[in-house]
């Protein structure tokens, strides 16, 4: 047990690591689109971010997937920028009218990129999980306990985010989309020296 909450603790750290924050930023540029009343569906793609990052780790672990690291540590920043344009490009081209149909096919596209990010963030961590997994006999538990952390710093984040949301939208009457548009743009800003930085050619 005391192993498993080393994991827990291990998966936690990752996440909320302010020295490594590109994690955290992810987070909120999936989270601004999202209030309270929307919260379901961002927990599943928060879930299956976690399950696909965990994914990514195992395959490594088990030897079944080798990456490139200074490749991946590009492509990192790539989702980050790429989610915060889907949230501009939410907001500045939304249809006056949605219908359902549209509606869950965008859904569907959230869920296709966050799965597909998921693994790149995962073979981010996958060489230093590797490295500590090196001395584990039975490595299921620990990919576990990590799961849990992660899933537990990053429904943190984004309770965060739907606070903040929360607050500027009721009682400070900022409109939505200016706000989607205000953080998105940050994020865009933050997220360019992390691109320059791990640029790999």
């Amino acid at each position: 047990m005391e192993n498993i909450w080393f994991y827990i603790k291990l998966g936690l750290n990752h996440v909320l690591d302010l020295s490594a924050y590109d994690h955290i930023l992810f987070l909120v540029a999936l989270s601004v689109p999202f209030t309270f009343r929307s919260w379901k569906k961002l927990l599943v793609l928060v879930s299956i971010f976690t399950f696909t990052h965990c994914l990514s780790l195992g395959l490594s672990v088990y030897g079944i997937a080798v990456v490139d690291t200074a490749l991946i540590e590009f492509f990192i920043p790539i989702t980050i920028l790429f989610t915060a344009l889907l949230n501009l490009v939410f907001v500045l081209f939304k249809p006056e009218s949605t219908t359902d149909e549209s509606a869950i096919f965008g859904f569907v596209l959230s869920i296709l990129f966050t799965s597909f990010f998921g693994l790149i963030h995962g073979f981010g961590f996958s060489n230093y999980f590797k490295m500590l997994m090196s001395g584990e006999e039975e490595k299921l538990s620990p990919l576990l306990g990590f799961a849990t952390g992660i899933e537990l710093s990053q429904l943190i984040i984004v309770l965060a985010v739907l606070a903040l949301a929360y607050v500027l939208l009721s009682k400070f009457n900022v409109k939505q989309d200016h706000f989607i548009k205000i953080a998105s743009i940050l994020i865009i800003l933050i997220t360019i020296p992390l691109l320059i930085a791990t640029f790999p050619w």
